[in-house]
Parts: structure tokens; C-alpha cells; sequence
């Protein structure tokens, strides 16, 4: 044992190195003010990266990449050059495809200081949070707040898991609803056309024997609803038609994925909380943060939902602690105003964008857009217009086969070949939801389009003698 003297000394010492530890490391209180010490450094680097402004046309990032390792490069938007942005590329496509969410980029511009995080070099680096599980129950708790102000999704009673996007848990209710297969053959994975290519292309890859792709829904209704051993996804709204969907299949041996990432007020009306047995949601197009790859999936029976727990802990540990923090944050920022500001900010947005494109269209007869019809939103409490993600063009002219390639060609736009929704060629979706930018140079190039059909109407109508009526 130590003397008594000795003991104090040591007591003392570790107090006083413990109280400096407190004054260095973490906020001094000075004069009435917090001043930071760690983090001081984190936030004049993000701060000044941040104030880059590559000319309004493109952002630079910490972890870009740098000229000679000090100098932050700016990555352009398309169409965009040089080292500050600022080179219009005249010859470039227009980008219409990929669901990169950057309309709401401006909106967290507008809220950088309450969106903003500051992590400690010791945050989490356990595999778990202290209840030994992988997922934020302050984390959880936001979820089920949201879709309550929302009014989106039905929660009480539900169990909720996490996954890297949507895209991980959508293998992972797959993989949960067809283990518990008992029949001999393996269960039809379906889904209506158009639908989103990613559910086929993972069922090929994982080759279950637990269940095949099978295709489009229509084709299997003559088969008996209480016989069918069937799967099928529900896109809702649907990916790349924005139309409100339901399952086909209705029989005890069917089951429903319900991939409810678009059912946000920015990109559909509401009609009522969503009440279906699995639902799958995620932060990129909730929020615009597809990269911090978070999603959720609202689950209704316990062991459909401790399968899916098995299947993302054995392929993935969880979800990063990292992304659950910042999707926290992000949601905290949405909550202060219980969504009012984001939802506001975004469906405007994509309202002006999709009646600007309407307006364009309308007034050829070679292409066309798919019909959303008004309908009234919880949310907003009122009727409202349509507001989707992308437009479904088709090109109506028997010899247009190939949509695709007529906008490639005759106007210099790419967007997702229709026969990648299942759908046919002469369908072709291009998205509404990417920056400011693209969406610009897009509705620019479908205005030269449409400006030359209509002036050959008139040329072709004068030589003829006749006359032409828009």
C-alpha cells in the first residue's frame, strides 16, 4: 500500500492533469463565450474548402483532389471546365441520366451551420453502440418522428433496420421473405413494367435457390392468387414513372417489397400514411445524401425482420456509425421546422422544372410525357400538380424505335434507355432531380429539338400550300 502522503499527491496530480485535459481538449468557456480548441482546426479546413466557389458551376470537396497536395481542385458540374469551372464545354451532352439528388444541394448551402458535424478522432470506433447492437436508437427515434409529421409511413408497432441505402436492404427483405420458403421450387420475384432494373440484375447476381427473377407481373396474373409462391417489388412512387402503385399479387403466398424512396411530398402527393408489411426508404432521396448511403426499412412482421437483421450484421456489421450521425443531423435540420422548408424548398423546385419540360414537350407531336394527375397531399393539406423525380419521354413516331438514340443524336441529351426499365425502346427516362445546371442545358436542347420540328411543319406546310396550326 502506498503511503498516505504519496496517495494524496497522486490524487491531486490526476485531478489537476484532468482538469487541464478538460480546458485543452474540449470548449473553453471565456468571457461569456465557447471557444473551441480540438475542433478549431477541423472547422476553418472545412470552412475554407467549402468558400472555393469554382464559379457557381461545380463544388471542391475535402477529400478532392489537390494540386501539389495544398491547392483544393474544383470538381465541375457537366458541361462545366477549367480550373475554376467557369469553361462552358459547348459541344458536351447534356446529362439527364442517374439519380444524383443535387436539386436540394441548394437548400443545405442555405443551411450550413445546423447541417454541419465536427467528429473527434475517437468517435465510435467500436463495432456497436454500448447496447451491443449496430443501429442509433436516438437515430431510430427521428425516423419514426419524421414519418409521423410526414404522415409517409405507418410506425407504431413496426420494427425498423438499418442498411447502406436502399439498395442493400432491398436484397436483404429479399433474402428475408424467400427463407422461409417451404415449397420445393423456389419462390417468382416480380415486378411491374416499367420497373427498376436493380431488382433483376441482384437477383441474377445472388443466384438463390430460394428464388428466381421472373419479370413483369402481367404475365403471371393467371396464375391463382392463393397457389402463388411470389415476391414482388412495388415501386411507390414508381421508378421512372412517378405513378402511385400497388401490388398485384394479393394471395397468402404472395409477398410485397415496397420501395418507398420517392414517397416524400418534394416528389409526390401524400394520400395517406403508407400502412404496407415492408417498406423500404432512404436518406439520398429524403434528403439528397445519396453518397452517405443510408436507409431504413419499416417492417411489420418480427421475424421477416430478424432475418433482415441477420443478413445486413453477417454482411456488413451494420451501418456505418459514421453515416447514422450525419443522417441525425440531417434529420434534426428537417425537423426543426417539421419538414415545412425542405419540402417546400424541393417540390417547388421540381414543380417549375417539370412544367417547364411539359410546356417544351407540349408543343411537339413527336414526343410526350407520362399524365400525373393532380390529387390531393396530407402534407400540404391541398390538391397539388405533379412534382416527379424524372420524365418517362416517348418518342411517338413509328419510325422513332430507338428514343434513346433520337434525343442522343438529333439533341445532344442522354438519358436511361426505356428497354432498362423493361419497357420498350422507344421510352426513354431523363431525370429531373439533377443540378440546376443539367437541367438547364437539358430543357435548352429539347427547345432547339422541338424549335426544329416545328419550323420543318411550317416549311413542309408552306410548300405544299397548306397551312400549319400549333
Amino acid at each position: 500500500m502506498a503511503p498516505k502522503g504519496k496517495s494524496i499527491y497522486v490524487a491531486s496530480f490526476s485531478i489537476i492533469v484532468n482538469l487541464l485535459f478538460c480546458l485543452c481538449a474540449f470548449k473553453l468557456y471565456v468571457e461569456g463565450e465557447w471557444k473551441l480548441s480540438w475542433s478549431r482546426r477541423a472547422a476553418e479546413e472545412a470552412e475554407h474548402v467549402a468558400a472555393i466557389p469554382c464559379s457557381g458551376h461545380g463544388r471542391a470537396y475535402l477529400d478532392g483532389l489537390t494540386l501539389d497536395g495544398k491547392e483544393t481542385v474544383c470538381e465541375c458540374n457537366s458541361c462545366y471546365g477549367g480550373p475554376d469551372c467557369s469553361l462552358f464545354l459547348t459541344g458536351c451532352a447534356a446529362n439527364a441520366d442517374g439519380g444524383d439528388p443535387f436539386f436540394l444541394e441548394p437548400f443545405w448551402m442555405q443551411h450550413a451551420a445546423n447541417s454541419a458535424i465536427a467528429v473527434a478522432g475517437w468517435h465510435r470506433m467500436s463495432y456497436s453502440y454500448p447496447d451491443k447492437s449496430y443501429v442509433s436508437a436516438e437515430l431510430e427515434n427521428h425516423i419514426r418522428t419524421v414519418h409521423a409529421i410526414v404522415g409517409n409511413a405507418v410506425t407504431e408497432g413496426r420494427y425498423i433496420v438499418f442498411g447502406a441505402g436502399s439498395t442493400h436492404l432491398l436484397n436483404a427483405a429479399l433474402y428475408a421473405l424467400s427463407s422461409d420458403n417451404f415449397n420445393s421450387s423456389p419462390a417468382s420475384v416480380l415486378v411491374s413494367v416499367p420497373y427498376y432494373k436493380l431488382y433483376q440484375t441482384q437477383a441474377e447476381l445472388f443466384r438463390s435457390l430460394d428464388f428466381k427473377f421472373e419479370g413483369d407481373a402481367a404475365l403471371f396474373q393467371n396464375i391463382s392468387d392463393d397457389t402463388a409462391n411470389v415476391i414482388e417489388y412495388v415501386t411507390s412512387p414508381n421508378n421512372p414513372d412517378g405513378q402511385l402503385k400497388k401490388a398485384v399479387f394479393q394471395g397468402p403466398n404472395a409477398k410485397a417489397i415496397y420501395d418507398r424512396v420517392y414517397y416524400w411530398p418534394h416528389f409526390t402527393a401524400i394520400p395517406a400514411p403508407a400502412d404496407d408489411d415492408l417498406m423500404i426508404f432512404s436518406i439520398s432521396k429524403f434528403t439528397g445524401h445519396a453518397g452517405t448511403r443510408f436507409g431504413w426499412a419499416v417492417v411489420k412482421d418480427k421475424s421477416v425482420y430478424q432475418r433482415m437483421e441477420t443478413y445486413l450484421e453477417l454482411s456488413s456489421f451494420g451501418v456505418s456509425r459514421d453515416s447514422q450521425l450525419r443522417a441525425m443531423k440531417l434529420m434534426n435540420v428537417v425537423l426543426e421546422t417539421r419538414g415545412k422548408e425542405i419540402f417546400e424548398f424541393g417540390f417547388d423546385n421540381l414543380k417549375k422544372r417539370w412544367e417547364k419540360l411539359s410546356n417544351t414537350l407540349h408543343l411537339s407531336n413527336r414526343f410526350s410525357l407520362q399524365k400525373i394527375a393532380p390529387q390531393y397531399c396530407t402534407y400540404f393539406q391541398k390538391i397539388r400538380g405533379p412534382s416527379p423525380a424524372y420524365a418517362w419521354v416517348k418518342c411517338e413516331r413509328e419510325e422513332d424505335k430507338d428514343c434513346y438514340g433520337v434525343l442522343q443524336q438529333e439533341a445532344n441529351v442522354y438519358g436511361r434507355r426505356g428497354s432498362l426499365f423493361g419497357a420498350e425502346d422507344r421510352y426513354v427516362r431523363l431525370a429531373l432531380i439533377r443540378s440546376e445546371d443539367d437541367f438547364d442545358i437539358l430543357l435548352q436542347r429539347l427547345n432547339h429539338l422541338v424549335l426544329a420540328e416545328r419550323n420543318s411543319k411550317i416549311i413542309i406546310s408552306s410548300l405544299v400550300g397548306g397551312q400549319y396550326v400549333s
